[in-house]
């Protein structure tokens, strides 16, 4: 796990990245981009809104990766996108651990990290516990508990993404699941690693904003990249622009497989599972019934994209059964019966897709009662959620609570209000709480005993982003089964 100039000369040339280099003959013991956390002899990578004063009080810099040159006495390597380079010096640096893995990739905008838990479990019943997982929730690099940690992006930079691929290798896993999203492709955290199996779930308009993807065209292309850097692929023909998605998977890949609903017929969807069968598939394992657990037949779609996925690495029918049966994802469909109050279901829903499949699969099993959610929108990102959450609650919901979530530099009241300027139903009882604990206290309170209480966004997330901080939060389960207790003894 050292550099040399000569290594960083080769590296860069082949991918045409490098523009100017230093006449030194060097080798470093370290890399990163982080000025708080360089150690002696440290190759620093300048990315992002840097200022020259940063490097006043780091110690130990002694070589620099640069898209323009500073004046600083220091050697260093000027390229044409340090993204780009900080991606393959990282996988060199920690001396290519993908290639001692095999590796499936989940995109699209919904489901990514449901697929990746279901294909996750299936591979860690069927390789006795030698699996990994990066997902929106969690990274998991090994089998102990200490080996799990709370993910900060869907996709981590790409020094922290290699960074804890060696962690599995070292730990001894042979298999790697992870979600890919499409900032992962525009910031380039992905950028030289490739799939054994990548698999696109849907597609509709998300991540569109000012810090992320200017349209949703610009936000399609990113997510087929994952095409061009897959062995095998996988398609949900039921997608939005499949034909488009298709046609570009095609270009690259002589097979390319696909699913539908009609290789699974589903038997049963309640509050804590769903139980399907599968009729039509050339993957012959996949054959059979199974239980999931978790509720939601729209869930079963992503079991069946998991189960083609983990087909490809050789995993067997009776792994599959148990894997589905047994899983289970944090933050995602947690559902508490409370007395006299209907029952609140807790989900990581944060978009269109999402935030519909959930509150349909309410409303199909609370027929009777109203449906009372929960909801914000982050600041400073994912603008166009605004627009949608104001349409799916006008569609789907009795009484909504607009509350904080993750607001950042915004005014959680003002991301709010432009929520409630695009519902359009005068039978939806809105209100403004932005004390999110405050929030869902009221909604559960306000609930009798046939309603249901969707509490959607933050899941069992341990903070929220105020102003660049991340400001604990016990997390949304926590807070209803707290609101549980205090009604118990009232």
């Amino acid at each position: 796990m050292r550099l040399t100039t000569e290594t960083i000369q080769n590296i860069l040339t082949s991918h045409d990245l490098l523009l100017d280099t230093p006449a030194v003959e060097l080798t470093f013991d370290f890399l990163h981009y982080d000025t708080r956390k360089v150690q002696e002899n440290t190759l620093f990578v300048i990315k992002g809104a840097f200022k020259k004063e940063y490097l006043d009080d780091a110690k130990g810099i002694t070589g620099l990766i640069t898209e323009q040159l500073i004046d600083v006495d220091l050697p260093q390597w000027r390229v044409t996108n340090v993204q780009k380079a900080l991606s393959l010096l990282s996988m060199v640096f920690f001396d290519y651990p993908q290639n001692q893995l095999w590796i499936g990739a989940f995109t699209g905008t919904k489901g990514k990290t449901t697929a990746a838990y279901f294909a996750y479990t299936m591979l860690k019943e069927a390789t006795s516990n030698h699996t990994a997982l990066f997902s929106t929730v969690d990274r998991i690099t090994g089998p102990n508990a200490a080996d799990k940690k709370k993910s900060d992006l869907t996709t981590p930079e790409s020094y922290e993404l290699f960074k804890d691929m060696r962690q599995v290798v070292d730990n001894g896993m042979t298999h790697l699941v992870m979600e890919v999203s499409s900032q992962a492709y525009l910031k380039n955290r992905v950028y030289g690693l490739r799939y054994n199996v990548g698999a696109f779930l849907n597609i509709s308009p998300d991540h569109i904003g000012p810090n992320e993807h200017p349209n949703f065209e610009d936000y399609l292309a990113h997510k087929l990249m994952l095409f061009d850097h897959s062995d095998e692929v996988i398609i949900n023909t039921e997608t939005d622009h499949y034909d488009q998605i298709y046609t570009y998977a095609k270009q690259t890949h002589g097979n390319v497989y696909t699913y539908d609903r009609q290789m699974f017929t589903s038997q049963e969807s309640a509050i804590h599972e769903s139980r399907f069968t599968v009729v039509h598939s050339s993957f012959k394992e996949m054959l059979g019934s199974y239980r999931l657990n978790v509720p939601g037949d729209f869930n079963e779609s992503n079991a069946i994209a998991a189960m083609m996925m983990v087909s490809f690495a050789g995993v067997q029918h009776a792994a599959m059964v148990k894997g589905l049966d047994e899983v289970f994802i944090p933050g995602r469909m947690l559902s508490l019966p409370i007395s006299g109050h209907g029952v609140a279901f807790v989900d990581y829903a944060h978009n269109y897709v999402s935030m519909r499949a959930l509150l349909s699969f309410a409303q199909s099993q609370y027929p009777n009662g109203r449906v009372l959610v929960v909801v914000g929108s982050p600041g400073n990102k994912g603008v166009s959620r605004r627009a949608d959450f104001g349409h799916v609650v006008s569609d789907l919901a009795d009484v909504v609570y607009l509350t904080a979530d993750d607001p950042q530099f915004e005014d959680p009241l003002a991301i709010a209000h432009q929520i409630a300027e695009h519902i359009n139903n005068d039978k939806l009882e809105i209100h403004f709480e932005m004390d999110r604990i405050k929030a869902i206290h009221e909604a559960i309170t306000m609930a009798n005993e046939n309603d249901i209480v969707i509490v959607a966004g933050k899941g069992e997330d341990p903070y929220q982003k105020v102003n660049g901080v991340d400001v604990p939060y016990i997390g949304d389960y926590a807070v209803v089964k707290q609101v549980k207790e205090e009604l118990k003894d009232s």
